[in-house]
């Protein structure tokens, strides 16, 4: 029988019974442990002979054991994967990644849209390895004239952060493909209801920290692949970084987990009853969330997600230094980098992290990104209400 996803994410981490009891926990339990114990010394000859094979074997803590393994599960389930390992964080999903793929030598081709960090991993690490980058507009430039003969990976982010720029990942992927190269992606915000693998990538990491999590007290990353020699390579830089999480962070997500389907669908409700509230605010100048019907990615979104969820960010008529007062004066949305959990977060972008997109065409208007909580939904739009009031009104 074959169930629904969210039936799914509910019993992945179903306890085992005690064939002493015959009774069992609704959950499995944290199992904490750095040393892992073998019968015999041909029990562990054949653990090492699995591991060196790619698979996910207990061997000791940094491998990770039952709780890791059911978790692993979860993304796999959601990112329709046959391959994943866990770091601790999503910045550290995507470093594992960049070590897996690339070496000396190598270059990469990184869509202009990405996390913000992925600029300060090129230039604190990348370059001093000597893997070159170059960060390009997936909208306006040509892949095809772009990619060299060392060019081994393309890394993408399908919405990008801040603007939530969509991609035509199916396209980018075919194209990357024709010339051998690996494709990449970031599906934090596309966690439950988007799927890169299916539409062509390679690899699809996911910062569990924001939906999966859904309780902002962990950070936790997950990198997923379908491709064996893919996984053979990832499985072998997981062990030569040392990469690690704790087994009660992995349980504290593997709680996320079973509501995520439920909490998606009401963060992307409450989004939408806001985004009618702003779209018609005069001094509000454009919203940013494919799911919108009027953002420019819309068609994309309609065609490659299945859903949506809490994220935007709205352009203002105003200048970036006015919209300070706005996000000062609101009292339900915390100020903050994060978003995923529970509770509403507004961020005031800075006008430099923008220069480096190229779909941003509103220069001299002021940009907050706003993620949509749980909270009332009528709480939340009269307290962007009364944040408004603080601006001037438009010319």
């Amino acid at each position: 029988m074959t169930h629904h996803r969210d039936t799914k994410l509910l019993h992945i981490d179903s306890a085992p019974f005690d064939p002493l009891t015959d009774s069992a926990p609704v959950s499995l339990p944290s199992v904490r442990t750095s040393t892992v114990r073998f019968k015999n010394l041909s029990a562990l000859e054949k653990t090492l002979a699995k591991r060196a094979d790619g698979q996910r074997v207990f061997t000791y803590g940094i491998g990770g054991l039952q709780t890791h393994r059911a978790l692993e599960e979860v993304f796999n389930t959601l990112e329709n994967g046959n391959y994943c390992v866990l770091s601790g964080s999503g910045l550290a999903s995507i470093h594992l990644v960049f070590m897996s793929v690339l070496k000396a030598g190598d270059h990469v081709l990184i869509s202009d849209n990405v996390y913000g960090p992925v600029r300060n991993l090129n230039d604190t690490l990348l370059k001093r390895l000597n893997i070159e980058a170059t960060f390009f507009s997936p909208s306006k430039d040509d892949l095809d004239t772009l990619i060299r003969p060392n060019t081994k990976m393309l890394y993408l982010e399908s919405p990008g952060s801040l603007l939530m720029e969509m991609l035509d990942l199916p396209d980018l992927c075919a194209k990357a493909h024709r010339h051998g190269l690996v494709v990449a992606t970031d599906n934090t915000w596309g966690t439950y209801i988007y799927q890169p693998l299916t539409l062509g990538a390679d690899i699809s990491i996911i910062a569990g920290t924001k939906y999966v999590n859904g309780h902002s007290d962990l950070l936790i990353g997950a990198v997923v692949t379908n491709r064996d020699d893919l996984a053979g390579q990832i499985n072998q830089m997981q062990y030569a970084l040392g990469n690690s999480i704790s087994a009660d962070d992995v349980w504290l997500s593997l709680r996320g987990a079973k509501t995520l389907g439920l909490r998606l669908r009401e963060h992307a409700n409450q989004a939408r009853r806001v985004s009618e509230f702003l779209a018609t605010h005069p001094k509000v100048s454009r919203i940013y969330d494919p799911a919108w019907p009027d953002d420019p990615g819309h068609g994309l979104w309609r065609r490659d997600c299945s859903g949506a969820n809490g994220l935007l960010s709205i352009s203002l008529n105003c200048t970036p230094t006015d919209a300070k007062a706005f996000v000062d004066r609101l009292t339900l949305f915390g100020i903050g980098f994060s978003w995923g959990g529970f509770e509403s977060l507004v961020q005031w972008v800075s006008p430099a992290a923008l220069t480096n997109h190229h779909y941003w065409q509103e220069q001299g208007k002021a940009v907050v990104r706003l993620h949509i909580g749980l909270e009332n939904v009528e709480d939340l739009i009269a307290d962007l209400d009364q944040a408004l009031s603080v601006l001037p009104d438009p010319a």
